[in-house]
């Protein structure tokens, strides 16, 4: 039997949710690794829509008008600091890059983003013990 929040997960653009403070909604906000190598722009919030909580930040990085673009999911438990423009992770660009591979119909599948988040090295969010981190926030310049 399922516990709370373990649905698919859904984009947020595709559900009638909003993100509560418009400061906090980092999609388009450059991405950079630990070190600070552009990892690409955030295009996407993934949700549960149990607890309305987000859950995974779709990343795309290259290509042209998206066309070649490389996209992957990553946990919001790896970012580390959102500022007005980026968002800066926990995790390396070469680990990124051998992310599980993405596939957006797979999103759906509780498997699938359950192999994301042990890549990355985190408990799934339906576990015992879990902890929502500090996402979404938001550090104006000089804070």
């Amino acid at each position: 039997m399922d516990t709370p929040g373990t649905d698919a997960l859904v984009r947020l653009g595709d559900t009638d949710e909003t993100v509560a403070n418009p400061d906090d909604d980092i999609r388009g906000r450059d991405v950079k690794d630990k070190d600070g190598a552009d990892l690409g722009k955030v295009k996407a919030l993934l949700i549960d829509e149990n607890e309305r909580k987000v859950r995974l930040i779709e990343v795309a990085s290259g290509g042209f008008l998206g066309i070649g673009q490389d996209t992957t999911f990553i946990p919001v438990d790896a970012i580390t600091s959102v500022t007005a423009d980026e968002v800066r992770l926990d995790q390396t660009r070469e680990h990124v890059a051998g992310a599980p591979a993405y596939d957006p119909a797979l999103i759906h599948e509780r498997d699938t983003y359950g192999d994301v988040f042990g890549y990355y090295g985190f408990a799934p969010f339906w576990g015992g013990g879990y902890s929502y981190p500090d996402y979404p926030y938001y550090r104006p310049t000089g804070a």
